[in-house]
């Protein structure tokens, strides 16, 4: 049989040529990081998961990039197979973040030299291989050299070894003359791996206990870590407060005020998925400018998977995923991520998720942020109706009416809104007798519809109207005659007419007139 042999050209594939965005380098050096921290505790190295530090030195003067973690480290004999070999991972893909053996690689294509460092507790070797990425390119770009992937590889790496202390435990990765911008920026790197680290929630999000204690009444965890970039603690970027900006002022329009989680389960009751949701009296869509953390979002092992739009395409309407902060986290060992990490392998399990959050998300939150809309609707327009009582209420007792034609529109402008608001009324009682048995809908229904007496609106008595014995503000204008009174009256109902959408406007003429003849 032939010998089968492996192009060089797959090596560009597993480096640059993966991943849209640059930055997943973090990620993957990051879940590799923590695969070895739980390793660690498993083996008794560590106490426990807390006492992992995963640390990130972003140096953009020296276009240097450190990544260290203090797990198992790699023993030195198994030091070269481990680095060298490509996708040959002896990890466990059910359980593991990382698992093809591939992800070490991704800094080949954003630096000129890759180099890790490692030694394991108990021995007096540090190990150090240099993969010189200079080089790699060249013979990659070099179409007339003929060789594998293989000879690639051994051509461009090196290994050294060095003594250090024995207790010493650690794995760094090193990412010397790096070419990439953004990975140099750590503002970019803060905002990217706040979303897609296996972090805590910010100490100041307020429901983070209550995800807390909901996964723990479902036997459930998230995976947190400790992991700093340039000595600051990562932390989820999750905020109760939405934000927008008005030029370049940001000001805030909306909050979260509670939680819903909710499960997905197979037929043999296993969870394959629980997530959470913020609720907010969904007055948009939320902008993507000053809104780190919206969308709902897809992870496993509390990894991000794919972006803020990954879930989009579940739902019944695009912007659907936008009206809300949330996580779905897939916990079942056949959810595995692809090796783009930007969805789950299909299987019968990812299909069943797809399903359940397909409904979850066209029923149910479908119509929360539809039936907040409907609420806030319905209150506005019976808070217009009131105005319309007051200001004709006010026109009648302090004769402020400019014409007849003004008095007689006010009439049928609060006639046609008393109608409006008396059909809002019973819409809102209908939401107020749903609300009953939904208890997600009662906490926006009360959030909300704040006055009670906006659901009794037929009761409310209408405004008596001045039995045709109109007043007019003309007629406190002294140094007119009658006759003069009716004129400028008139001039009132043309500016009325002229200017309906310009209604400060034409008050500004009505006063200046009124001054001239008082």
């Amino acid at each position: 049989m032939p010998e089968i042999r492996i192009g060089k050209t797959v090596i560009e594939t597993l480096t640059s040529g993966m991943y849209e965005d640059a930055r997943f380098v973090y990620r993957e050096y990051i879940q590799n990081a923590a695969d070895q921290i739980d390793k660690a505790v498993e083996l008794g190295i560590l106490e426990n998961r807390n006492e992992g530090k995963i640390h990130l030195s972003i140096d953009a003067k020296e276009k240097r990039i450190i990544i260290e973690d203090n797990a198992t480290g790699i023993k030195s004999d198994e030091f070269f197979s481990i680095l060298a070999n490509i996708a040959l991972s002896t990890k466990d893909r059910t359980k593991d973040k990382g698992f093809r053996g591939i992800g070490r690689l991704g800094g080949l294509g954003y630096c000129r030299k890759l180099i890790f460092e490692t030694t394991y507790k108990g021995e007096n070797v540090k190990s150090i291989m240099t993969w010189d990425a200079d080089n790699l390119q060249q013979k990659l770009n070099d179409h007339k050299l003929d060789l594998d992937a293989a000879s690639v590889v051994n051509s461009v790496i090196k290994t050294d070894y060095e003594t250090i202390d024995k207790d010493e435990h650690f794995f760094k990765v090193i990412l010397e003359n790096v070419s990439n911008s953004d990975l140099l920026c750590k503002n970019n790197i803060v905002e990217y791996l706040s979303m897609v680290a296996p972090v805590p929630y910010q100490p100041h999000f307020i429901f983070k206990n209550k995800i807390y204690d909901e996964l723990k009444n479902e036997g459930l965890s998230i995976d947190e870590y400790y992991i700093f970039i340039n000595t600051d603690r990562l932390f989820k970027a999750y905020s109760t407060t939405f934000y927008d900006l008005k030029g370049t002022q940001k000001y805030s329009y909306d909050d979260v005020f509670d939680i819903a989680s909710f499960k997905i389960s197979n037929s043999e009751n296993e969870i394959i998925a629980w997530g959470w949701v913020g609720l907010s009296k969904f007055d948009k869509q939320i902008p993507a400018r000053g809104n780190i953390a919206r969308g709902i979002r897809l992870r496993k092992g509390n990894i991000q998977i794919g972006s803020e739009n990954t879930l989009v395409k579940l739902h019944k309407e695009q912007r659907g995923n936008f009206y809300f902060i949330g996580e779905v986290h897939g916990f079942h060992h056949e959810l595995i991520p692809n090796s783009r990490r930007d969805y789950f392998n299909e299987n019968s399990t990812s299909k069943l998720l797809d399903k359940k959050l397909k409904e979850i998300f066209h029923g149910k939150f479908y119509k929360l942020y539809h039936d907040a809309n409907k609420l806030k609707n319905a209150v506005k327009k019976i808070d217009n109706y009131r105005e319309l009582q007051e200001d004709y209420k006010e026109k009648v007792n302090n004769g402020n009416f400019s014409s007849k034609q003004q008095e007689n529109i006010l009439k049928e402008s609060l006639e046609k809104a008393r109608t409006e608001a008396a059909n809002k009324s019973k819409e809102l009682n209908r939401f107020k007798e749903k609300a009953e048995t939904d208890t997600t809908l009662s906490k926006i229904y009360e959030k909300i519809v704040k006055d009670e007496t906006h659901n009794n609106v037929e009761d409310t008595p209408q405004i008596e109207t001045n039995n045709g014995k109109t007043k007019y503000r003309t007629q406190k204008l002294s140094r007119l005659d009658r006759k003069q009174e009716k004129v400028v009256r008139r001039i009132f109902e043309i500016i009325d007419l002229m200017l309906p959408d310009l209604k400060d406007r034409g008050e500004e003429l009505k006063q200046k007139i009124e001054e001239e003849f008082k």
